[in-house]
Formats: C-alpha cells, sequence, structure tokens
C-alpha cells in the first residue's frame, strides 16, 4: 500500500519526464546537445534577477487561473471557457483604467473587483447555457472565447483606440495610478503574487475543508446521488463556474495592468489554456499544481534564449508543451489503476480529485 500511495502522490511527474525524454530524443535527431538546450533555457529563466521576475510575472496569472479550475474540475466542469473569462477580466479592468481616475489605492482596488466581477459574470453565462439550455459547458466555453476575442478587437481598434486613430496594437497606456506597483523596471508585481498565493490558499481551505468543497466533490462524482442527498446541482454549477471566473478575471487584471500597461490583442497569452493543461498535469491533487504552474513558467521564459544559445526556435517549448498533452492523456488512464479508493471512502479526504466525468442537462434540472 505504502508503494501504491508513493505511485499515486508523484503520478504527476510521469508525463513530463516521458515529455522531456521525447523531446531530448528530438533534439538528438536534429544534431543538438540536450544539456545545452537545457542549459539555455535555465539560463533564460533564471540567468539573472530581471529573468526570475519576469518568470514570476507569468506565472501569476497562471497560478490563479489554474487555482479556480481545481474548483470547477471538482465539480466535474471542463471550463474551457476560462480564456475568455480572463479576458472580460482584462477589459473590465481596462474599462475602469481609462474611464476613472481615483488615488492609487482605490483605483487598483476598483480595477480588480471590476475584473473579477466580469469573469465570474462571463463565466455566469457559461453556467446558465448549461444549466438551463442544456449546452454543453465545453462548446459555450469555445463560443464565448471566440466572442471575448472579438470584444477585445473591436474596442481597441475601435471605442477604446489611441487618439491617434485606429490599430489593432492597443489602448493607449494606462495612467501610472491605474498600474499595479512594479518591482524595479520588471513586469512583476509583488501584490499580484500575494493575490495568487491568498487565492490558491483560499482554494485549498474550500475543497479540504468546508461543506461547500464536500457538496462539489459529491456533484463531480455523481450527480444524481448529490441530488439525492439534498445538493443543489444548478447553484452548485453556478457557484463553481463564477469562483473560477472571478480567479480567471483576476488573472486578466493582472497581465493588462503589470505584463502590459494597456488592453493588447491576445492579452491572455493563451494562459487559460495553459491552465488546463496544468491542472491535468496534476491529475487534480492540489498542491502539485504551483509547482507545475511554475515548470511552465520556467520552460516558456526559458525559450527565448535558445534561439541566441543554441540556434534552435523558441517554438521548443510549445513543442514540448504539445508532447505534455499527449503524454497526459496517455498517462490518465494508466493514473487511475493507483488512485483507486477503498470501498466506503472518507468523503472530505482529499488532496487529489478524479478528473470530472461530463453529465447530462437532466442531472442539472433539478437544482
Amino acid at each position: 500500500m505504502k508503494l501504491r500511495k508513493w505511485i499515486q502522490l508523484t503520478w504527476p511527474l510521469a508525463p513530463i519526464i516521458a515529455a522531456l525524454l521525447v523531446t531530448s530524443l528530438i533534439l538528438v535527431l536534429f544534431n543538438t546537445n540536450p544539456k545545452a538546450a537545457l542549459a539555455a533555457m535555465i539560463e533564460g529563466s533564471f540567468g539573472d534577477t530581471s529573468k526570475i521576475l519576469q518568470g514570476l510575472a507569468f506565472l501569476v496569472p497562471l497560478l490563479l487561473a489554474a487555482s479556480g479550475l481545481l474548483v470547477t474540475f471538482t465539480a466535474g466542469l471542463w471550463n474551457i471557457g476560462v480564456e475568455g473569462q480572463i479576458i472580460i477580466g482584462a477589459i473590465m479592468a481596462s474599462w475602469v483604467a481609462l474611464k476613472i481616475d481615483l488615488p492609487t489605492p482605490l483605483q487598483i482596488t476598483l480595477e480588480v473587483l471590476a475584473a473579477m466581477a466580469g469573469g465570474a459574470l462571463w463565466a455566469a453565462l457559461v453556467a446558465i447555457l448549461k444549466t438551463r439550455g442544456g449546452v454543453n459547458e465545453i462548446f459555450s466555453g469555445l463560443a464565448l472565447n471566440n466572442l471575448a476575442i472579438i470584444l477585445t478587437n473591436y474596442l481597441i481598434s475601435g471605442p477604446w483606440q489611441p487618439p491617434e486613430g485606429g490599430t489593432f496594437r492597443g489602448t493607449q497606456p494606462f495612467a501610472e495610478n491605474a498600474l499595479l506597483p512594479l518591482l524595479g523596471e520588471s513586469r512583476f508585481s509583488p501584490l499580484s503574487l500575494v493575490f495568487a498565493l491568498l487565492a490558491f490558499a483560499t482554494v485549498v481551505v474550500a475543497l479540504r475543508g468546508t461543506f461547500w468543497g464536500l457538496k462539489l466533490k459529491a456533484l463531480g462524482k455523481n450527480p444524481r446521488s448529490a441530488f439525492l442527498l439534498g445538493v443543489s446541482s444548478q447553484r452548485e454549477v453556478l457557484f463553481a463556474l463564477m469562483f473560477c471566473g472571478a480567479l480567471a478575471g483576476l488573472g486578466g487584471a493582472v497581465r493588462v495592468l503589470s505584463w502590459f500597461d494597456s488592453l493588447r490583442q491576445s492579452i491572455s497569452g493563451g494562459i487559460g489554456f495553459l491552465a488546463l493543461l496544468v491542472v491535468m498535469l496534476a491529475s487534480f491533487q492540489v498542491y502539485w499544481v504551483p509547482p507545475i504552474a511554475a515548470f511552465f513558467s520556467i520552460v516558456l521564459m526559458g525559450s527565448t534564449t535558445l534561439h541566441i544559445r543554441t540556434g534552435l526556435h523558441p517554438s521548443l517549448g510549445g513543442i514540448l508543451t504539445g508532447v505534455m498533452v499527449l503524454f497526459v492523456l496517455l498517462f490518465g488512464d494508466y493514473g487511475k489503476l493507483f488512485t483507486r479508493r477503498k470501498k466506503n471512502p472518507s468523503p472530505v479526504s482529499s488532496e487529489s480529485f478524479s478528473p470530472p466525468e461530463s453529465f447530462s442537462p437532466q442531472d442539472v434540472s433539478h437544482g
């Protein structure tokens, strides 16, 4: 049993190790030393203080989105729309930054609250379409992602275009009092890291130590049984998605108020989809999420030095990510061999959560 427990706890490393081995093999086939590529990536992430801070700046919104996804996955929901929720959060924070002028503490507070509200309401649309219209959250999430992108492009080339004329590059830069305080010349705001750590701690406590977390687990495991136990499926679906949307919206605010200084095209940078992969790689084990999110930050930030040091294209980080996706799918089924529980398990245990099982609209129509 100790071996089984050890395998269960370390299983999230399996796809990462396999992907690294396959990527190393690809490098060898192209006459490139894998050690040199690894050294270049490490240098790109930890070469100096500015690179470390840049990695932290990328990590914060990724951790915020992944923390929110832990909640929706626990409830059995594939919140693919998290990408759009990040974008809407950035739009709402930008609206406050462009239209309202307050002292810095009040300005930032209002921007953060607006971003969280925007992300939550955008996610609520997914919940309503699922519980009232029977639309699978994957399809509605993808549609709303595209709508959020279209809305961004419309705003930056129309109503919010800079004084010099319309452009798809972005809005005019925000006022200094609208931006998160940065550390030195970097893009990293210590305040944003506080947001991320508080969000992650809140998710851990909510899922492991509250009745709400227990209801979400019941809903994710078996919606019909949860209904018989008095769990309102419609309400919990709505709350779970809105909670995730609020954290994703906060991530969007961090992107637009620290990584950038204005609303831009592709403001999310694919962080929502990357957060989905982070949680899947973690095998839905809460405490694996921060280190895996940090690993992706290292890979993607470090990839920028590959071309300089080895002549390789920076897209190697994307290749490594894609290979990981394949191995997540491959190792997922085998992981279930080591994560089966005993009969009559304790309902509140759990540092890990099973992957969501889709459920039909009928399952949520009684709540």
